[in-house]
């Protein structure tokens, strides 16, 4: 073979390798030019199927959080990244007749001075809006990104750049300015040294600001779920489908957000 047919068949076998490298990309983790790809797969999971689209969230008569503003900050699990985009959130507003300010951003981070992180997001949320509870996820991006725990504050001022600080200053920020009750949620158990004890953490910080947690995590009752159950709420190991959100983890969630609005 000739030199110069040679390179332009080396030429070639790379550009192909890299199209198909992007198109996995785009179809396993939604990135590049081929993310569409991924909505696609996403779409035919059994868990993701027309039954279980928003409009057939169903509705809770006389709830109590009808008519009520929830403010709830997370990453992927909140923004619903495996289920179009629709999460226990969108699912909890539906069915409550409440309304919601979801700021979720994938991939980021409790702690930390990311732009994206929690709290810069969380202060660039309108002050004077009126906030009835402010529900916050436990990230599971901190571990990954192995983010230190940090240690609880004895003197009011808060590291962010630790879990255990940052925890704490979103508490105080949430209770200083929209006066709200603040909760915490986990994920359900998942192959992780580390998050376990980001949620002892978090339960040791909620005891000393009189928070709830609602615990996925520890609550064996919840996860006693069948393997089939499991295949069809989850996308992945932490990702719910849609049927995940609003078979699984809304009815679970809805009584803590009530007995909040009492405390």
């Amino acid at each position: 073979m000739k030199k110069g047919k040679k390179v332009i068949l080396i030429v070639g076998i790379v550009v192909l390798a890299m199209a198909l490298w992007l198109a996995f990309c785009g179809w396993q983790w939604s990135w590049g030019p081929f993310a569409k790809l991924h909505d696609r797969k996403l779409a035919s999971l059994p868990g993701n199927a027309e039954a279980y689209a928003p409009e057939n969230a169903g509705e809770v008569e006389n709830s109590p959080l009808a008519g009520k503003h929830i403010v709830f900050l997370g990453s992927s699990i909140t923004q619903g990244y495996a289920s179009m985009g629709t999460s226990f959130a969108d699912y909890i507003a539906l069915r409550n007749g409440c309304t919601i300010t979801k700021e979720a951003v994938p991939g980021t981070t409790l702690s930390g001075g990311s732009p994206n992180a929690y709290i810069p997001r969380m202060k660039r949320l309108d002050r004077e809006m009126k906030v009835e509870l402010f529900v916050c996820q436990l990230s599971t991006n901190d571990t990954w990104k192995n983010k230190p725990l940090g240690e609880i504050s004895a003197d009011g001022c808060y590291d962010t750049s630790t879990v255990a600080g940052a925890i704490e200053y979103i508490i105080f920020y949430a209770k200083e300015t929209w006066g709200c009750p603040v909760l915490f949620y986990t994920n359900p158990p998942f192959e992780d040294e580390k998050y376990p004890e980001m949620v002892a953490l978090l339960h040791e910080i909620a005891d000393k600001w009189g928070i709830t947690v609602i615990d996925m995590w520890s609550d064996k009752s919840f996860n006693r779920i069948t393997e089939e159950q499991h295949s069809l709420y989850m996308a992945d190991h932490i990702h719910p489908t849609r049927a995940g959100y609003l078979e699984w983890w809304t009815p679970y969630m809805e009584p803590y957000l009530y007995a909040a609005l009492n405390d």
